[in-house]
Formats: C-alpha cells, sequence, structure tokens
C-alpha cells in the first residue's frame, strides 16, 4: 500500500487508488467535474489540479495513481491559479441563466465557481450556442451549459449498458447528443444526478419547485423488491419528485425511472373517501356507512366463504391487520400472492434472494432461470452488468426463459422448464462451467413459480443448485428474485393459506361459482376480476384502479409516501417507509382501516397504535424490528415433482405500467406509449455469449 505525504499528511491508501482519493483521506477538498466514483476516469475537467514535488507542472489528481513517497500540496498559490483558469475556460460559454436554471441551488458549478473561481472573465469573444436535444420524455436538455465531462456518456455505456449518448465532433465544436432518437434505459433519469451543471435535469420537473422550497423524507421505494433508498421531497400536501439515496448494499446511488419519475401519479386518480355501490354504481359515502354495508354483508357468512389477497404495495403493518382480521372471522384464506404464486410458507431460503445483491459482484457464474431482471428489478439488473464489467467479460451468464437485450453478453439455454430439467442432469456445457465455478448463482423469478408447476420449477431449480454446490457453508447461491414489495413481509408474516385455506387462484374460482361470497382486496389490483362478478368485493386502496372499479365498497388508504411502514425486500432485508406527505381527503393509514372496521364487526384487533401492530408482528417474525439488516434464512428440503413444458412466459408486460401508482402517472403514460414493450425498450434481442 503506497504512502504518500498530502498537505504535510502522511497517509497511506490501497494499492490502485488515485492521488485525488488520497487527498480525501487525508481531509482535503479537492473540486472535481468529471471525476465519479463509480465511472471509469476521464480525466477532461482538469479541476482536480494539485502541485505535486518534482513535477514541472500540476498534474490531475484524479488520473493520476498514487505511489510511494509522493509530496502533494492542495492549497498553493500555483494550485489556486490553475483552478482559477480552469474554472474561467469552463464559464466561458456558460450562459449566465442561473436564476431560471432548474439546477440551481444544487449545482456543482455554481458552488465551485465561488469557492475556486476569479472575480471576473476576460473572455469577450461570441459565445457560443448549441441546439438542444431530445432524449425523451424524461430528460430535458439545455446543451449550451454543457462543459463536457462526459459523465452521462459513461453511465449510460458502463453502467446503464446502453450507449445511446455520445459526443460528436471535437474541440470547441464538440456536442453531447442522444445518438438514437431517444435515450431508451430504465435507468435514464440516474444522468440528472450525475450532470454536475444545468444541462440535463429533469423535464416532468422542470420550473416545479425550488429545492430549498421542499421538506425532504428519507425513506424506501415500493416499485420494485430491491427496497432502493430513496429521498421524497414534498411541497406542503404534494410530492415533488424523489431522488436516491446512498446504500451500497441495496441500489448503491441509482434508481430505476419508475422509482424516479412515478411520483406523479401519486397525486392523480387518488381514493379520497368511501364509496358504497347503490343500484349498480358507486356513490360516496361516509365511513360509517361503508362499514356497516360490510358488516350487513358479512353477517351470518362462515369464514370459509370469505377470501383476503394482498396486493403488491401493502406494507407489514395493514397485512399483519388484514390475516388477524380473517382469523377473527374464521377464514383461512388469505394469500399475499396476487400473482398465483406457490412458493411460501416454507423455509425461509427458499424464497429469499440468499447471496444478497452485493453478493452479486462475488458471482462467478449465474443462471437465471424465468425472469427478466432488466424489468423487474433494473437497479438490480445493473448490478449484474457491473459483476461482468469488473470480471473483464469472464463472468458467465446463462438464461433460461425470456429472450431479451439485458445489456450484457449470456449463453442462451433454452425456453421453458424442461431445460432446467436438462441442467439438473449435469452434463457438458453451461452445467461444467456452474460445476467449476467457485460461487455459482442461480436467480429463480418470481414469474416461474406463479404456475401450477411452479413448486415443480423450484424444485428444479434447487437440484440445479445442489449439482453445482451453490450452496455451502460460507456460500449461499440460491435466489429468488421478487417483483413485488410486499411479498417476503407477507410471506415471513404467514399471509398464505391455512389448514384447509384457499390460495389467491383458488379464491378467484371459488368466487366465480358462488363458494366464496365476500373477497377483501388489500390493494390487489392485478387478479382477474372476471371471477369475481358474484361475489361481494371490498377493495381498500390508494387509486381508482381496477380493483375499486369492480368493488362493492371501497375503503381509501394511504400510498407509500403517506404512511409510516415497514417493507422486507427480496434479500430479506428489513426497511421502514417514513410519512412525507398527508393522505388525500378522508384517506387513512391501512392499518388504522382494518382496525377501525374489526371494531365495527365485533372482532376488535388487540391494537390501537403503530408501535402495538409491531408488537404482534414481532410475535412472528423475528428481527422485524431491526431495519436495514437483511435476515438470511435456511434452505428447506428440496420438493419433487416434474414441471410441465410450457416455456416461461414474461411477468413484466409492460415495464412501465405495473401497479396502480405508475398506471396513474401521466409521465410513465408517455414512457409506455413511447417505448415499445420489449425486453428494454425498441426491438430488444438476446445475446448470445
Amino acid at each position: 500500500m503506497p504512502k504518500l505525504t498530502v498537505d504535510g499528511m502522511e497517509v497511506e491508501v490501497p494499492q490502485g487508488a488515485t492521488v485525488l482519493q488520497a487527498c480525501e483521506a487525508a481531509g482535503a477538498e479537492i473540486p472535481r467535474f468529471c471525476y465519479h466514483e463509480r465511472l471509469s476516469i476521464a480525466g477532461n475537467c482538469r479541476m482536480c489540479l494539485v502541485e505535486m514535488e518534482r513535477s514541472p507542472k500540476p498534474i490531475a489528481s484524479c488520473a493520476m495513481p498514487a505511489g510511494d513517497n509522493m509530496v502533494i500540496h492542495t492549497n498553493t498559490e500555483t494550485v489556486k491559479k490553475a483552478r482559477e483558469g480552469v474554472m474561467e475556460f469552463l464559464l466561458i460559454n456558460h450562459p449566465l441563466d442561473c436564476p431560471i436554471c432548474d439546477q440551481g441551488g444544487e449545482c456543482d458549478l455554481q458552488d465551485q465557481a465561488m469557492a475556486y473561481g476569479r472575480g471576473g472573465s476576460r473572455f469577450e469573444e461570441n459565445k457560443r450556442a448549441v441546439s438542444e436535444k431530445y432524449m425523451g420524455p424524461l430528460i430535458k436538455t439545455i446543451m449550451t451549459r454543457c462543459i463536457h465531462c462526459t459523465r452521462c456518456i459513461r453511465f449510460v455505456e458502463e453502467v446503464a449498458g446502453v450507449p445511446e449518448i455520445g459526443a460528436i465532433f471535437r474541440g470547441e465544436d464538440m456536442e453531447i447528443t442522444a445518438l438514437e432518437q431517444v435515450v431508451d434505459s430504465e435507468l435514464s433519469g440516474n444522468v440528472i444526478d450525475l450532470c454536475p451543471v444545468g444541462a440535463l435535469t429533469s423535464r416532468p420537473y422542470a420550473f416545479e419547485a425550488r429545492p430549498w422550497e421542499l421538506r425532504k423524507t428519507e425513506t424506501i421505494d415500493v416499485m420494485d423488491a430491491l427496497g432502493s433508498n430513496i429521498r421524497v421531497d414534498a411541497r406542503g400536501r404534494e410530492v415533488m419528485r424523489v431522488l436516491p439515496r446512498l446504500n451500497d448494499d441495496v441500489n448503491e446511488e441509482w434508481i430505476s425511472d419508475k422509482t424516479r419519475y412515478a411520483c406523479d401519479g401519486l397525486r392523480r386518480q387518488r381514493l379520497d373517501r368511501p364509496y358504497v355501490r347503490r343500484d349498480g354504481r358507486l356513490k360516496p359515502a361516509s365511513w360509517e356507512e361503508a362499514f356497516q354495508a360490510i358488516a350487513a354483508r358479512l353477517d351470518g357468512v362462515s369464514g370459509d366463504r370469505i377470501g383476503a389477497i394482498a396486493g403488491d404495495l401493502a406494507g407489514a403493518e395493514e397485512m399483519m391487520a388484514l390475516k388477524d382480521l380473517m382469523n377473527a372471522l374464521g377464514s383461512g384464506n388469505v394469500d399475499c400472492r396476487q400473482d398465483g404464486g406457490r412458493v411460501g410458507g416454507g423455509a425461509r431460503g427458499d424464497y429469499l434472494f440468499n447471496s444478497t445483491i452485493a453478493g452479486i459482484e462475488d458471482a462467478d457464474a449465474i443462471l437465471l432461470v424465468g425472469t427478466n431482471p432488466r424489468k423487474e428489478a433494473a437497479v438490480l439488473n445493473a448490478r449484474i452488468r457491473k459483476a461482468w464489467v469488473q470480471s473483464a467479460g469472464t463472468l458467465k451468464i446463462g438464461v433460461i426463459g425470456e429472450q431479451a437485450d439485458l445489456t450484457y453478453p449470456y449463453e442462451y439455454l433454452g425456453a421453458g422448464p424442461q431445460t432446467l430439467t436438462e441442467l439438473a442432469g449435469g452434463g457438458i456445457g453451461f452445467p461444467e462451467v456452474l460445476k467449476g465455478a467457485e460461487r455459482p448463482m442461480i436467480i429463480l423469478g418470481a414469474g416461474a413459480v406463479a404456475r401450477e408447476d411452479g413448486l415443480a420449477i423450484h424444485a428444479a431449480a434447487r437440484r440445479v443448485a445442489d449439482m453445482a454446490g451453490a450452496v455451502a457453508d460460507d456460500w449461499n447461491g440460491f435466489n429468488m428474485l421478487h417483483n413485488a414489495a410486499s411479498r417476503v413481509a407477507g410471506l415471513e408474516l404467514g399471509l398464505v393459506p391455512g389448514e384447509g385455506g384457499r390460495d389467491t387462484t383458488a379464491i378467484l374460482d371459488g368466487a366465480a361459482v358462488g363458494e366464496v361470497e365476500v373477497v377483501y382486496l388489500l390493494g390487489a389490483d392485478e387478479v382477474d376480476f372476471s371471477k369475481l362478478e358474484k361475489a361481494f368485493v371490498i377493495y381498500q386502496g390508494s387509486h381508482g384502479d381496477a380493483g375499486a372499479h369492480a368493488a362493492d365498497v371501497i375503503l381509501p388508504g394511504a400510498a407509500y409516501t403517506e404512511k409510516s411502514a415497514i417493507y422486507i425486500n427480496t434479500e430479506g432485508r428489513v426497511q421502514r417507509t417514513d410519512f412525507a406527505v398527508h393522505p388525500p381527503g378522508e384517506a387513512r393509514e391501512d392499518w388504522k382501516v382494518l382496525r377501525a372496521l374489526s371494531g365495527e364487526l365485533g372482532r376488535t384487533l388487540p391494537y390501537d397504535d403503530l408501535e402495538g401492530v409491531r408488537s404482534r408482528m414481532k410475535e412472528i417474525v423475528e428481527g422485524i424490528d431491526m431495519p436495514d439488516v437483511p435476515r438470511p434464512g435456511a434452505l428447506g428440503e428440496a420438493g419433487g415433482g416434474e414441471p410441465g413444458d410450457a416455456p416461461f412466459r414474461p411477468v413484466v408486460g409492460d415495464y412501465y405500467l405495473t401497479n396502480p401508482i405508475a398506471r396513474a402517472s401521466e409521465t410513465m403514460a408517455k414512457c409506455s406509449a413511447l417505448y415499445s414493450v420489449g425486453g428494454g425498450g425498441a426491438e430488444a434481442t438476446g445475446t448470445d455469449g
């Protein structure tokens, strides 16, 4: 490890570290525009110049490897003059539009011009102007502001894996542009955070608010099962924008476009008061009237004729209350798997991402079974690409299922369970790759087990894991990738059918023939509503989506930004959303609605506050009160059975319209209309490794 002296302080840094990193380790602040910790080194802004003894001129600290016995100075007159000169050059063509720039108040160029720039400019020639580039409905461009740091180019090429932003021309004529018509990536919005000036800003957020007007709340995303750490910025009762938070173990500092831009759906198509169906039409009602209508319909109905299904966005607290209410009514017909998934209720390791998300970078062979992570968990897919890039292309990836553009090369093995069964038998080819790997990883998609032969497919994937030696004392390479934020918490809390109970499929089939008379939908909008025409449907949720249209009684609930709720992500990590804004109108937190309803039904639940609900949850799930700690689980006994022949089908049809919030979003509707429904966008194709 090299030792060097920075401003008179001796520091030791890891091999391969740069002088800039050494300076930061010594506590020196080094300005930069092009350098970013998660991108390759470009060394083209020159703002990070420092003085090195025995060097004839200042050096770019971001591009210089730290070496033994270097002596670095970061605050000499030479360094100060060099930085002032660089800043002067960066600003010669920059427009003076800070007052109307959306980056104002959180702009690196503003901050560093104040700290390191001159008091004036000696440039008298005409400024150049650059035409705006259209990069799609999410990214607004004002390219005259661009300082050519190339962060956006490096991000889309290295992290997103979609090289659709590039530079044309040279020197003074250089321009950053979209090489295709639009930037077609589920991660494209991250270039807005990366841009150190106002050249790339959020198109939906343009001219909406200033950063100092906003109330900032740290919370968790629920658009997929990853649980990305986010910050919600709100003004009054309205969510204005969503930004990423740093968490190296989950989402690093990236979020998907759906996480970032679907927030406008939080204020559209909202349920803000109860409704009761009268004379074939839903009409506004009071809470008392809605509860009385439910109580009247449930009067005399036996528990085996009542069913409940929890949706993909439900928090743990309301699912706990729903389960307790159904138990009080004598019903074991409860399920949190609205997609019809078969796995759950057994050993925790059978339905968790046991390797952890960060553990993807340790794998040396990956098999994807019945999943398209680019659409189901875009940030996790970027982590797989990162592992492939870091391995210099030696990481072997195999795919069974949908053939799509995943942004990294893979070996396409087959379309359905038959290929999985053959793989479990060993042989030559990818089985040898798995058996030869030190840390093989199998990722089984939730869609692969959401079918009648789901348990047999799960068992076949377990056999592949056993064949490959993927489960050892220091490594568990068997993983389930869920696509619903509520799924793991629901399985942990036991929202699966009790003894003799019905699962989602059986509840719907029973309702279709009149065997199930009352169905309670807790934000469940992705079920087959044609089977619920004979049943009395109670819908509790935040948006007027499909479930609300089919309901006989609607109870308005809170969205994820309007409540404090526990979510457990696909790797078993306990995380909490936080209250950012108030629910609209008469809407209330969902567990409170269920608690109030239980009192009306004469089955009062044994808790009156949030801590009471969580204490009840702790009785069932040990460690659910330990936030941000993944709790690994042991695998159960491998099951049996032979899967069918039907190929795996994509579990996500339109990436931009997967839940009620996204479907209410005007921005997501524009994206859906622009980008064709394919692997990652327009005309996605597989890549054979």
